[in-house]
């Protein structure tokens, strides 16, 4: 049973009531550790190695696109939109010219979006989503009436929190929101409903909720920890995103408007990234088939957990906190380019060769959402005192693009993306690096909301690529199994 403290105030759990039997490890191990590995095992572990490595020159043969990408890196065309542009190169009769990158919603350049709601002492989040779900920027009246929509639904269903405690305890805070999302569709009583009335009804209740389940699924974690009682984070209605996010996660430590501006500006630069971006595309595959939009964002969660997309920020902090502990002056270049050229040789930080941070998909000259980013810390690293470690991040984006071309002898042009920011970011506004990626979801669930309305209503057509085959016994007659 849930208590309230005395006068009121946020509701408490004691450890036994958040720490089930759910949280215990699987007492029965992985068949590859319980039985081991002997030989007769070899077929079933290895045998991928002979038939699921397709050889390269099979990919040139066939022209397939791997990875839906084109021989020259561009991304394969798979659909039409209207709700955004990620630009950062010109395909001319001489291939990809790089250009300087833009980002573009409904019309709008991102930087004016911020540019605009900062210079007005705002906060633009609930605006963008609104234009990116609706296709138009909201007038003062529907701003409010979006924003109550959403206030609406900060609460939790009721008996939620007897329920979702108890299942939060993951290595991973993203499984934890997967698991959210998937268990409010179980407290929805119309779920399969993909009318565009309920559609947006959903997507306005995870704008509420997503932020107080991510910071409860933290808060219970640490409260397990520490054997401690988790303390649950009240619903406030009237806060905008940014200030729900930190107020939930903060706590009584409190936050300053300034700092709820930066995050502001975080979360819409991460609202949307085009409907190629890996996260986004699985939202709209999931889509195509018909299914639910808790499945659907659910999928998208899991797609963005990946250290390949939207957890690549807690690797570029990692990496980054390494860079600070071995280069004895951070204000040396001679010392900062070494070190970054044994990180790109394989011989520090993870061994992966990687500069994480830098480089894109489709940026080639600049990372807009960088060059905004940076604009904005530089006032909050200087009241804090961490113009020091800006200096240093911005040091490894001058100096490591060079770093690779020289060691790897690339002339593929290369600059800072957005990550290379986001967790100095984070860290400055006080929050757990488990929970970089959770945000980054947050911000992204309008994009994924304008993704899912335009395949639902737009395209109409279930998302079903081809694959050659290449198998090499197509036809092999059947050998008895005492044949064999």
């Amino acid at each position: 049973m849930i208590r309230m403290p005395r006068g009121g105030g946020r509701p408490i759990l004691t450890p036994r009531e958040t720490d089930a039997f759910l949280n215990a490890s699987d007492a029965y191990p992985m068949p590859s550790v319980g039985l081991g590995l002997p030989p007769v095992s070899d077929g079933l572990y290895h045998g991928y190695e002979d038939v699921d490595v397709v050889p390269p020159e099979l990919y040139a043969r066939y022209d397939v696109k791997r990875g839906l990408r084109n021989a020259d890196g561009s991304g394969v065309l798979v659909g039409l939109t209207t709700i955004s542009n990620v630009h950062g190169y010109n395909k001319t009769d001489h291939g990809i010219e790089p250009d300087e990158g833009d980002l573009v919603y409904r019309g709008y350049h991102v930087s004016d979006l911020i540019d605009a709601t900062q210079r007005e002492d705002r906060f633009g989040y609930e605006e963008v989503a609104y234009l990116l779900i609706s296709g138009k920027l909201p007038t003062h009246e529907e701003l409010a009436d979006f924003r109550a929509r959403i206030d609406s639904r900060r609460q939790l269903p009721e008996g939620y929190l007897g329920i979702f405690p108890r299942a939060t305890h993951s290595h991973n805070i993203m499984n934890v929101l997967q698991r959210a999302t998937l268990l409010l569709y179980a407290f929805d009583p119309t779920p399969d409903d993909t009318s565009p009335t309920h559609e947006i009804d959903v997507a306005l209740s995870l704008l509420g909720r997503w932020p107080r389940t991510a910071a409860v699924a933290h808060a219970a974690r640490v409260a397990a920890e520490n054997d401690e009682r988790l303390v649950v984070p009240p619903a406030r209605e009237g806060y905008s995103m940014a200030e729900t996010v930190l107020d939930v996660l903060r706590s009584d430590e409190g936050f300053t408007h300034e700092e709820a501006m930066l995050l502001d500006v975080m979360l819409v630069l991460h609202a949307e990234h085009g409907g190629g971006n890996n996260s986004t595309f699985t939202t709209r595959v999931l889509s195509s088939s018909g299914t639910d939009a808790y499945s659907a964002y659910a999928a998208a969660i899991g797609s963005l957990k990946g250290p390949k997309h939207g957890g690549a920020n807690t690797k570029v902090s990692a990496m980054i906190d390494d860079v600070a502990a071995h280069v004895r002056h951070w204000d040396s270049d001679d010392e900062l380019a070494g070190y970054l050229e044994k990180i790109v040789r394989r011989q520090a930080f993870d061994k992966s060769g990687l500069i994480y941070g830098l480089g894109h998909a489709v940026y080639t000259l600049s990372d807009p959402r960088a060059v905004i980013v940076k604009r904005y810390a530089r006032n909050v690293a200087r009241a804090k005192g961490q113009e020091a470690r800006m200096a240093l991040i911005e040091g490894i984006e001058r100096l490591g693009p060079q770093v690779m071309r020289d060691v790897k002898g690339s002339t593929k042009p290369l600059c800072a993306n957005i990550d290379l920011y986001t967790g100095f970011i984070y860290s400055m506004l006080g929050i757990s690096p488990d929970l970089y990626t959770a945000i980054f979801a947050m911000a992204r669930l309008a994009g994924w909301t304008a993704h899912r309305m335009e395949e639902l209503y737009g395209a109409g057509r279930i998302i079903r690529p081809a694959y050659n085959t290449v198998m090499p016994h197509a036809g092999a007659p059947y050998v008895p199994i005492d044949e064999r």
